[in-house]
């Protein structure tokens, strides 16, 4: 499988840190799944599945098989490796080299991080309801390190004009912070239209993480590149993997 399957992080770091998220082009899954869908959780042949992340090990010439989580929109972050197979989380952190963090998305912003001098690594799956619960902060509190050490990069997610939601998600962020009104735009029909990247950025920015990276897609609207739930319900996951060389 070529190298464009896979979009990598545009952040300054070292060459062995290897971070970014899979591409919908390749693979072996057909139908509403076709392409390069890594979810075993969404009802796609298994075995299209499991050659589709054989792929990814060749494509990425990983040095283990990622922490693949059950990701449940909430703020649980696990070190890795650990012990349970799949655990319930929704963020994870690596300090040692050749473990791979990863997330699931298809729509969801993925969130990859790293110290600046490589030690340690994570990767955090924040929808709405993750970023509202406070995701990425758990993430960051899980850093041994100031959060002015760290660089973050956004991946692949719905953007702002594509993602419209209710009064309710815009008053519990405003709730939490009224900053975070500059994140929202109200449209003809008096719902909101809510910017991920925004309000990803203001949290970071609030706890001392300013060197963030990426931020520029669109999973909704770049249907050759990426899979998206919003527009076509049942379909295919990307992954967002982050992890330092051996």
């Amino acid at each position: 499988m070529s190298k464009s399957a896979f979009l990598a992080a545009d952040w300054p770091l070292s060459d062995d840190i290897v971070a970014g998220t899979t591409l919908r082009s390749g693979g072996t899954s057909k139908g509403g799944y076709a392409g390069f869908n890594l979810g075993a959780h969404v009802g796609d042949d298994s075995r299209a599945v499991a050659d589709n992340r054989r792929q990814l090990h060749n494509l990425l010439d990983l040095p283990n098989e990622p922490t693949w989580l059950q990701q449940v929109h909430g703020t649980v972050v696990v070190s890795a490796p650990c012990s349970d197979a799949e655990p319930v989380a929704d963020a994870c952190i690596a300090n040692s080299p050749g473990t791979v963090c990863a997330v699931m998305t298809a729509d969801c912003l993925p969130v990859l991080f790293a110290r600046i001098d490589g030690q340690a690594v994570a990767a955090a799956h924040a929808g709405w309801r993750g970023l509202a619960a406070g995701v990425l902060e758990a993430t960051i509190d899980a850093f041994e390190c100031a959060p002015d050490r760290l660089v973050a990069w956004l991946g692949p997610a719905i953007s702002q004009s594509a993602f419209e939601v209710g009064d309710e998600v815009h008053a519990q962020f405003v709730a939490q912070d009224s900053a975070a009104e500059a994140s929202f735009a109200i449209n003809a029909a008096g719902r909101w239209q809510a910017d991920l990247y925004s309000l990803a950025k203001l949290r970071l920015n609030r706890c001392g993480v300013t060197a963030i990276f990426g931020g520029e897609h669109c999973t909704f609207t770049e249907r050759d590149d990426f899979f998206s739930y919003r527009r076509d319900g049942q379909c295919g996951r990307m992954v967002s993997l982050v992890f330092r060389r051996n």
